[in-house]
């Protein structure tokens, strides 16, 4: 027999199950001191001493309530609790704990600290599931050190061989494979081979469209398509004072004019397209000397493929007319198309919501997580939660206790029901 639906309530069996909101509250409070900043948010990057100690805090919590800790050769980390059929594969829940350089203390933390709860609450009230329950940790998700964004859920739905991911570098030159090993945290198991009958990741919707209608929580249905490009500029040096404004040839004059364009390709493909230069680098940025080369990054989103291809096309064409003549080369980062999530854990989330009487609506994803490339190996789909001002990727970015609560139990009863519904298949009962 499976676990019991769960529903409102305090912890305990059946219908009464619930996750303790103060202890889940004073997880995300005891990691956000791992890289805490000056101003209340987190500066974890991915594999610094920093990412190593929270990964070690999260391993600890697991082992300690008896689950068995695995690590893939790209660092993802698997936390299992086992069920009564071993070789049904587990229905995963997680997200990641690495942050941006000036990031908060709920983006992706709460889907793993969600998850760890949601163990917790398992082992205190002694439910079996059928299937094992993991929560996952997955590696440089944000790629704010490791361009692309996920790289190592990327890897393990096969969208990069490890051999590629391993050879990305930070901008000091590090490779993701030497600081992996540097942390402690490649293990063994070949990334990729590590089955799921389904994954839930919890996270902050990122925006501000939950808390503008009052939801509590969005039903997630896919994921925008996202493309990431590298951009080098190339001008001539000269001296700032002797060098006629006629002659010269300002590689950031021209970068500051494919900058604006990339804001007005996004705005002519409004209201759902958006792009942004997040990064620019000048050299030799020095005060008095015209620069010679200018680095700097595009990201550009959309729901619709088709239309990140127009959008694409016309940042090519207006980048070569902002050129004048001066030489540039646009370089593909990533490609990740928009993505659809699986009905069924859909539906799951959607039952969970509406069981606990929480105001819910559907929604797409503007950011990337890992969710989105797992969704090509395992059902998959997210559950947000508001936050405040739709504020994120800074270290202002906030979410309310009582919302963080909800999201961790409809992940819990979504997790539940898709147990039974596993259970009921092996049975003979009902199709998975």
């Amino acid at each position: 027999m499976s676990a019991e639906p769960v529903g409102t309530g305090t912890s305990g069996r059946g219908g009464n199950l619930a996750v303790d909101p103060d202890r889940l509250w004073n997880s995300i409070a005891e990691t956000a001191q791992i890289g805490a900043t000056a101003k209340g948010g987190i500066c974890r990057l991915a594999l610094t001493d920093l990412d190593r100690q929270v990964r070690d805090w999260f391993v600890a919590r697991c082992e300690a309530i008896g689950c068995r800790v695995t690590v893939d050769d790209m660092g993802n980390i698997f936390a299992r609790r086992e069920g009564r059929n071993p070789a049904l594969a587990p229905i995963a829940v997680g997200s990641h704990l690495d942050t941006q350089p000036t990031g908060g203390k709920y983006d992706g933390i709460i889907g793993v600290l969600a998850g760890l709860e949601l163990l917790r609450t398992l082992h205190e009230t002694g439910i079996k599931t059928e299937a094992p329950i993991e929560v996952v940790n997955w590696s440089n998700e944000e790629g704010s050190r490791f361009a692309p964004a996920m790289l190592s859920s990327g890897v393990f739905a096969g969208a990069f061989s490890r051999a590629w991911a391993c050879d990305r570098t930070d901008r000091g030159g590090e490779r993701f494979g030497t600081a992996l090993e540097a942390i402690g945290y490649r293990g063994a198991e070949p990334c990729g081979q590590h089955p799921l009958s389904a994954l839930f990741e919890l996270h902050i919707e990122q925006g501000p469209v939950l808390e503008a209608e009052n939801k509590v929580i969005g039903i997630v249905t896919g994921v925008q398509g996202m493309r990431w490009y590298e951009v080098t500029v190339d001008g001539q040096e000269g001296h700032a004072g002797a060098t006629p404004m006629r002659l010269r040839q300002d590689a950031l004059l021209t970068a500051a004019a494919m900058v604006r364009s990339v804001g007005d390709i996004a705005a002519a493909h409004a209201p759902d397209a958006v792009g942004t230069v997040g990064l620019i680098e000048c050299r030799p940025n020095s005060r008095n000397v015209v620069p010679g080369q200018v680095f700097f990054t595009v990201d550009l989103r959309h729901p619709s493929d088709a239309v990140l291809d127009e959008m694409e096309a016309a940042m090519r064409a207006r980048f070569a007319e902002d050129a004048r003549g001066l030489g540039f080369r646009v370089d593909d980062v990533w490609n990740k198309p928009a993505v659809r999530f699986d009905g069924e854990c859909i539906a799951a989330v959607r039952e969970a919501a509406a069981g606990l009487g929480f105001p819910a609506r559907e929604i797409i994803s503007g950011a990337g997580h890992d969710a989105a490339y797992v969704a090509a190996v395992a059902p998959t789909t997210m559950i947000f939660v508001p936050c405040a001002g739709g504020l994120s990727h800074n270290e202002a970015e906030s979410a309310e206790k009582d919302h963080v609560a909800a999201g961790a139990n409809v992940l819990l009863r979504a997790v539940l029901d898709t147990d039974r519904r596993l259970a009921a298949a092996r049975h003979g009962n009902l199709s998975p």
